[in-house]
């Protein structure tokens, strides 16, 4: 099956992360975080997936400053949204329901998490009235 093309692959996701933590980074500042190191290939790889993230509209080039910096445009919460919304539609015919129930299930939430859940499903209560 081919890959939507928004989707965003695991090495992606790894240069994602850089930015959603620290934003406007350099390729090498992002190469030597991934890789622990700066050289050719290291440069290559992270320049080719800063320009498949570019392309997809995840990241923007700061073409004003040189080096030029990088920055996350899509949010996590976005890309959260979306991943499990495309989940929901292959394992659970687009309902979240199931899927959720399955996670609060069988993952073990803190004290802090249930609160928080609650208070999400009250507050979700209150707007539907």
């Amino acid at each position: 099956m081919a890959r939507k093309p928004k989707d965003v692959t695991e090495a992606e996701l790894a240069i994602m992360q850089l930015l959603w933590t620290k934003s406007a980074q350099t390729v090498r500042e992002m190469a030597e975080q991934l890789y622990g190191d700066f050289g050719p290939s290291q440069n290559a790889t992270v320049q080719k997936l800063l320009d498949r993230l570019e392309q997809k509209e995840c990241v923007e080039r700061e073409r004003g400053t040189w080096p030029h910096t990088f920055e996350a445009v899509m949010q996590r919460s976005d890309l959260i949204t979306r991943q499990l919304q495309e989940t929901a539609d292959k394992l659970c015919d687009g309902s979240l329901t199931p899927l959720l129930t399955h996670l609060v299930k069988t993952k073990t939430l803190s004290k802090d998490e249930r609160k928080s859940l609650r208070n999400l499903l009250d507050e979700l209560d209150g707007k539907s009235k």
